[in-house]
This record gives structure tokens, C-alpha cells and sequence, in this order.
């Protein structure tokens, strides 16, 4: 179905029906909302709106601007003026911001995007045509595999910052995007109901993102023109940059811990086995300052990749552990298992120890025992200690989350 035929339950009519930008009192219900956040952005507002009007005049459809404004300057006074509501949130941040707004948006289809002329809102039918006409439960406008007017993006931003934040995204969150970062986007209300979207600031973009790929939802995109924007920026390039690469991580357990803990700790477990065994590479035995190597290695592996499992436990990530490790550990974990296996691994290093010193001992203290024993044995006595307390801390936490 194009986006110019009849539809009497959405309200689009052929695009030689007037657009109707309604107002809060209206009894109408607006085929679209469009959100936008400002924080003085008086230069650019009545250009962005009266870009908005166009693309309904285009659709033929009904639409209403929601101003989630933060402002001192004259933003909301043109912004009234020119038929949009004004809401001011109760607390600071982009992100809240626009949760605000959204809460009080009463459109079937919901637009978010900057007001200040960096995006061009008469492209809103190309987006609007993936969610209404092609399955997309959300919409992006992709900066990089469109147009980048000069000046509009530093080029730390358009080769580097964007293209690196977006395949970490990739990466961690299976979202599939050219421009995760792109704020032009538009999505479906039950989209917007499947998303678990609570934060405030900047992150938020990439919050919408990596919930929308965590949950298979289907994000599709077009390409857009990019404008310089009016007005003084607001972004911070490397602390808001620092900001989505963090709640990236903190979001992936996994990848933060699990797969760093699983490579150290495998990496350990075969250096020691090389070191134990007298293997060489090369014609070069691996020593005992390998074996030290490995056992450090293997103790900081399984240490990191608990890290992984408590924070799948204490916390409610956006993409939870799926490693088979973690996995398991879910499905069959009891403090009465994991006090047993650590207690295990701790008596077979206390056994293997008390062997070395009884045979030191029968030596009149004469025969020094085997360093390489004693480095196996107290690693496994080390591993089997912190698997014990690390059973107790895990159950407590189980505990909580359950309560909770």
C-alpha cells in the first residue's frame, strides 16, 4: 500500500487532502507525532517546523509537534506560535526529554528528531513509507550512506566516532544499522511499548537502538541529507562518546566479561599445560616463568569471567550472557553444587601440597619439591576458594533479584 492511498483507520487520505497540524485540545487523534527536544534552539525551530508542516501537506495526513523544551531564549514562544505544543519536563536530559514527550504524544506513528536544521523533516515520507508500508517497526534516517552537506559533521564524527560507535552496536546487539547514532527515526507506537527505554541522558539514541536489536524488532533504513545545524552545538564529542560507549558495555556482559574471562582463562590453561609438561615451540621450553604466566592468566580469566555472571545476575542488561558457560551455570546452579565443586578443587591442591611436603619432609628437608607442582596445586587451591565464596555471593544475589 503506498502512502498516498485511503486509509480510514490511520487517517491518510491522498496527498491533496490539507495537512491539519492539531493542538492538545483537539478530539482528533494525529496520524503522526513528532517529538523534538530544545534547549534554545530559537535559530533553527521555526525552519524545522514549518519542514514538518510541508511533509504533512505532502502526506495529507494529521499531525502533532510536541516541543520538549528546556529553553531560555525564545524557542517555545515561535514554537506556540507556529501551532506546536510546548511541554516542559520536570527534570533535565535529553533522553527524559524525550521520554516525556512520548508519554504524552498521542499519534499512531511517533518521529523524534533535533531542532536544529540538521535534518531535513520534509524527508519524513521515505521513513514513514518503512514503518506504514514495509514492515519496519522503526524507521532511521542513515547520515553515512546518505548525504553529508560540508560543515555539518566534524570528521572525527563522520570517520571515525560514528562509524566505530555504530559497529560496536553491531556487534553487541545484532541492530544490523549503516548510522546507529542518526536522532532522525520513526517508529510505531507499539514499537515505542515494546522498548524498556529509561534513560536520561544522551545514551538514549543508543539505548532505543541496541533494546530495538536485544528484542528482533525490525530496523530499517533510508538514506538522508545531512544540513549544518543553526545555532551552538550542544555535544560534547568524547564525553557523550565515553557515555554510549559505556552503557554499550555495561549492557553486554558478555562481551564486557564473559568472552575476555573465557579467552584469559583458556590462554592460562594451555600455557600451563605447555610450561607443566616440558612442551617446546620452536626448540624453546616454556619455563617456569610460563607456568607462573599461565596460572595468573588462568586465576584473572576465571575472575573477569564471573564478573560476567554476577552482573547477569545483580543487574537486568539490555543483551544478556549467551555463551553455553554462563548458560549452564544458569540453568544447573545450586550454592550446594558450587560449594562442592570449589571445595573439590580445593582438596585436590591441598592433597597434591601435602604430598610435596610430606616428601620434603622424608628428605630430612634436604630435596627441594618441584616449583611447577606447587604453582598447579595453589592454583587450583585459589580457584577452589574463590569458587566457594564466589557460590555464597552468587546465591545471595540470586536471592535478592528473586525477592525483587
Amino acid at each position: 500500500m503506498s502512502l498516498d492511498a485511503t486509509d480510514s483507520q490511520t487517517g491518510l487520505g491522498t496527498n491533496d487532502a490539507p495537512a491539519d497540524l492539531l493542538g492538545r485540545e483537539s478530539d482528533v487523534t494525529p496520524t503522526v507525532s513528532i517529538v523534538m527536544p530544545t534547549m534554545n534552539e530559537e535559530e533553527g525551530i521555526a525552519e524545522c517546523i514549518q519542514r514538518i508542516q510541508n511533509a504533512l501537506s505532502a502526506l495529507g495526513i494529521s499531525g502533532e509537534i510536541i516541543i520538549s523544551d528546556d529553553s531560555t531564549d525564545k524557542t517555545p514562544e515561535i514554537a506556540r506560535e507556529m501551532g506546536a505544543i510546548v511541554v516542559e519536563p520536570d527534570k533535565p536530559g535529553y533522553g527524559y526529554a524525550y521520554r516525556y514527550a512520548f508519554e504524552r504524544a498521542r499519534g499512531e506513528f511517533l518521529v523524534m528528531g533535533d531542532a536544529d536544521t540538521t535534518y531535513d523533516f520534509e524527508e519524513l515520507p521515505k521513513l514513514l513509507a518503512l514503518v506504514r508500508d514495509e514492515g519496519a517497526d522503526i524507521a532511521m534516517g542513515s547520515r553515512l550512506d546518505g548525504t553529508i552537506r560540508d560543515g555539518a559533521m566534524p570528521s572525527l564524527h563522520q570517520y571515525v566516532g560514528n562509524p566505530l560507535l555504530t559497529k560496536f552496536l553491531n556487534v553487541f546487539y545484532d541492530a544490523g544499522v549503516s548510522d546507529a547514532h542518526s536522532g532522525f527515526r520513526v517508529f510505531t507506537r507499539d514499537a515505542l511499548e515494546t522498548l524498556d527505554l529509561d534513560t536520561d541522558g544522551m545514551e538514549f539514541a543508543s539505548e532505543m537502538i541496541m533494546d530495538a536489536g536485544a528484542k528482533d524488532l525490525v530496523i530499517k533504513e533510508a538514506p538522508i541529507t545531512y544540513h549544518p545545524r543553526e545555532g551552538e552545538a550542544k555535544l560534547d564529542s568524547f564525553r557523550d562518546g565515553w557515555r554510549h560507549v559505556k552503557f554499550m558495555l555495561v549492557n553486554a556482559p558478555g562481551y564486557l566479561f564473559s568472552v575476555p574471562g573465557l579467552v584469559l582463562g583458556l590462554c592460562g590453561v594451555f600455557v600451563m599445560g605447555m610450561a607443566f609438561t616440558g612442551a617446546t615451540i620452536a626448540g624453546q621450553p616454556f619455563g617456569i616463568h610460563s607456568l607462573l604466566a599461565g596460572s595468573l592468566l588462568t586465576i584473572l580469566g576465571y575472575q573477569v569471567g564471573s564478573f560476567g555472571l554476577l552482573s547477569s545476575i545483580a543487574s537486568d542488561p539490555i543483551r544478556q550472557p549467551d555463551d553455553p558457560i554462563t548458560e549452564w551455570i544458569h540453568r544447573h546452579f545450586s550454592l550446594e553444587r558450587g560449594v562442592v565443586l570449589g571445595g573439590g578443587l580445593f582438596a585436590i591442591g591441598s592433597a597434591v601440597v601435602a604430598v610435596v611436603v610430606w616428601q620434603w619432609f622424608q628428605s630430612g628437608f634436604s630435596e627441594l619439591p618441584l616449583i611447577s607442582v606447587d604453582i598447579v596445586a595453589f592454583t587450583l587451591i585459589v580457584l577452589g576458594i574463590q569458587t566457594v565464596f564466589g557460590s555464597f555471593f552468587m546465591s545471595i544475589l540470586a536471592d535478592e533479584s528473586n525477592a525483587a
